[in-house]
């Protein structure tokens, strides 16, 4: 793995010492103290230091930490599918992506819960500027996605992403966690960039595509919160892309959404693994051909398997001014969304508004479409 050292999480053996430096630092003293409200500094310092590998410090540690969160800012966790995998084999996990760390955190819970192999998972590198996040992700098992390089460097930096994401399922026997696009789906659209599969087979060198992504057993997966705790903080850059304008990040953006993604009400949240995609390949077809197809069998599996929640319907019946959905909520559930669209959203800025109804509406919408096409 030594090629792989700018981007890997840590080796067994480094868990500990940076366990040492870890305990010291206030924020990350902050997070222990919250897994442990009722344990004191030293008995949480001593359980924290009896891990000597993230398997250790993700059972003795971080599960409870995700336990205390769901209990805390959720009506609780489902789930689907995952019994139908099996307990020896890596997956690679393909899902939609709508919180930066508690996607991934919780799919983790999921997967120790159905003593499944957990994942080794991507972060990009613009999370993990702040060194004590960059220690927490190492010790999580995230490995570092590059990004705002020029061409060649970047193309280099997928080329090596590709072969760690190889090298830990194939010879690590180490599931692998990706989002289906670069970043967080913030207009409820959940659709997958060819790219990302580009990357990914990057490593295939004169092994047909087909035949390399069938190889690396992947699952799509979907992830579903009735409340997306981080909904707010997504409009302003919805706002401008909607005015075609850039949108540039405040400084301390990204790590105010893992903070309230963490800490905010998600109400009820469903997690569902589709099957081990089948992919083939007709004689003659490129490339970019099965690429496509892919990213289609991604799409539909993961909208298919999307829990539709009451806030859906009611964004998709206020959306359309109708009544169509209302078998799906009752009248307290759309009291309820109804003022967290008030607290969150000047009422007098319609497009505000419409950005917010839109990113809950969206996965409804995708729903029909499935349907209407598969009827067609």
């Amino acid at each position: 793995m030594e090629t792989f050292d700018d981007i890997r999480f840590f080796h067994s053996d480094e868990v500990n010492p940076a366990l040492q430096s870890a305990v010291r630092h206030p924020m990350i003293k902050e997070l222990f103290a919250y897994t442990f409200p009722n344990k004191s500094e030293d008995e949480i310092k001593d359980i924290v230091l009896s891990c000597h590998s993230i398997d250790e410090l993700q059972r003795k540690v971080i599960s409870k930490t995700m336990l205390r969160l769901l209990d805390e800012t959720s009506a609780g966790l489902t789930t689907s599918g995952f019994d139908e995998l099996d307990k020896d084999t890596p997956y690679l996990y393909i899902s939609n992506h709508r919180d930066i760390v508690l996607d991934t955190s919780l799919i983790n819970v999921v997967l120790f819960d159905h003593d499944l192999i957990r994942t080794a998972s991507a972060i990009g590198d613009n999370l993990v500027q702040r060194p004590f996040v960059n220690a927490l992700s190492k010790l999580n098992r995230n490995f570092v996605v590059k990004r705002g390089a020029g061409p060649r460097e970047t193309l280099l930096s997928s080329q090596k992403l590709s072969k760690f994401i190889q090298h830990l399922l194939h010879e690590r026997k180490r599931s692998v966690w990706i989002a289906q696009r670069q970043g967080r789906t913030k207009d409820g659209n959940d659709i997958t960039e060819q790219g990302v599969l580009k990357m990914i087979g990057l490593a295939a060198g004169k092994q047909p595509i087909a035949e390399f992504l069938n190889n690396l057993r992947i699952v799509p997966i979907s992830i579903s919160y009735e409340y997306d705790p981080t909904d707010i903080l997504k409009v302003p850059e919805l706002l401008a892309k909607a005015a075609n304008e850039e949108y540039i990040k405040t400084e301390n953006e990204d790590f105010n959404s893992i903070l309230k993604g963490a800490l905010g009400q998600k109400k009820h949240i469903h997690i569902a693994a589709g099957k081990p995609l089948h992919i083939t390949a007709d004689a003659g077809e490129g490339t970019n051909q099965v690429l496509q197809r892919v990213v289609q069998q991604l799409d539909d599996t993961i909208q298919f398997n999307y829990r539709l929640w009451p806030t859906n319907y009611i964004a998709h019946d206020l959306v359309h001014n109708s009544q169509t959905n209302e078998a799906h909520y009752t009248e307290q559930d759309k009291n309820q969304f109804e003022r967290r669209l008030r607290l969150r959203v000047n009422s007098t800025d319609e497009k505000a508004v419409a950005s917010f109804l839109s990113m809950y509406a969206r996965p409804v919408a995708n729903k029909e479409l499935l349907k209407s096409t598969h009827e067609a």
